[in-house]
C-alpha cells in the first residue's frame, strides 16, 4: 500500500502515543518474532517496534523485510523504532486522510 504524504504524517501522529509492543534483539528477525507481529495485525491496525542495543542489523532493513513478510507499509523509522500500518480488510478502524 501506497502511503501519501499526509497519510503518513497522520499515523505518525497516532503513533506518537503507542508504546513499543515487540522487541527485536540479538536474534534479530526469527520466524517467531515475525509470526508474533503479524499476529498483532489481527487485532491492531498500527504497531510500534523496537530493534535494541544488542541488534547488529539495520533497522530499515528490518523493517523493510518485515513490511514484506507481514504485507503491511512501513510508516516510519527513526533510530531504533519502527512503525507498521496495514489496514483490517474487514473493519478498518484508523480512518486515513484523502490522498
Amino acid at each position: 500500500m501506497k502511503l501519501t504524504s499526509k497519510q503518513r504524517a497522520y499515523l505518525k501522529g497516532l503513533a506518537g502515543t503507542l508504546r513499543s509492543v515487540y522487541q527485536i534483539g540479538k536474534a534479530s528477525l526469527t520466524p517467531e518474532v515475525t509470526k508474533s507481529i503479524e499476529e498483532a495485525f489481527n487485532t491492531k491496525e498500527l504497531v510500534k517496534i523496537t530493534v535494541l542495543k544488542n541488534c547488529m542489523d539495520d533497522p530499515g532493513e528490518i523493517a523493510a523485510v518485515l513490511a514484506e513478510r507481514t504485507k503491511s507499509t512501513v510508516v516510519q523509522v527513526i533510530g531504533k523504532k519502527i512503525v507498521l500500518y496495514k489496514p483490517d480488510k474487514d473493519n478498518p478502524r484508523i480512518v486515513l486522510p484523502l490522498a
